[in-house]
């Protein structure tokens, strides 16, 4: 099976997930909804299970979320989150059909997991927050890494579609690919500020944009 495929999920495609495991029900769950692309679903699985293993309790600000699949797994992965966020400047509109068909099949999310359409300026953040994205294009990153630091909380990403006009290399592309470059100075950016800085591979047979950078304050402000 192609993981990396941008063809929808739907029923046809209920046998691939025959398990008994939390990712083959929210597998199916997708393939039933029939709007979301087989790579989503897989992105949003790995970087989800990753930052859940690192954090808990905490409210999640998923920013650029496109249909908000990270946010509803983040809350399947962990009860103890009290609420999530799913923020896009505009919404797929079949991002209500996900979330409903979703909530079918836990219906702990509809009263937990909220969609605000609207730019992440608009979005306020402290340091209780989680902030998440999973695939921030070009500069979206660059905002999430600014509004984490601004507000002191810890942020996990998955970087992708790097405008190489508008962020910083560090003068590093002698020595490393380009969008290496930039996030390598993203995650420079945040350690020289006190964070904590984790950096993962999610499979790249999914994505070839599969670098995740999770970072955590080093000490939390009164």
């Amino acid at each position: 099976m192609d993981r990396s495929s941008r063809n929808r999920l739907n029923e046809r495609h209920l046998d691939l997930f025959p398990g008994t495991t939390l990712f083959d029900k929210i597998a199916r769950t997708v393939c039933r909804a029939g709007c979301l692309p087989r790579k989503e679903l897989y992105e949003s699985w790995e970087v989800a299970r990753r930052v859940r293993r690192r954090f808990s309790g905490k409210r999640v600000l998923d920013l650029a979320c496109g249909h908000g699949l990270l946010a509803q797994i983040m809350i399947l992965l962990d009860d103890s989150i009290p609420e999530v966020v799913a923020v896009d400047s505009t919404m797929p509109k079949s991002a209500a059909r996900l979330a409903r068909t979703m909530q079918e099949s836990w219906p702990r999310l509809e009263k937990r997991v909220r969609f605000i359409e609207t730019d992440l300026i608009e979005i306020d953040t402290d340091q209780s927050d989680l902030l998440v994205s999973v695939h921030g294009c070009g500069i979206l990153s660059d905002r999430i890494i600014d509004m984490a630091m601004s507000a002191n909380a810890p942020v996990a990403l998955l970087p992708c579609c790097h405008n190489l006009k508008n962020s910083e290399t560090g003068n590093l592309e002698g020595w490393l690919e380009p969008t290496l470059a930039v996030d390598v100075v993203r995650a420079a950016k945040l350690r020289a500020v006190g964070y904590n800085v984790i950096t993962q591979l999610i499979p790249g047979d999914i994505t070839d944009k599969n670098r995740l950078l999770i970072a955590t304050p080093g000490k939390v402000q009164d």
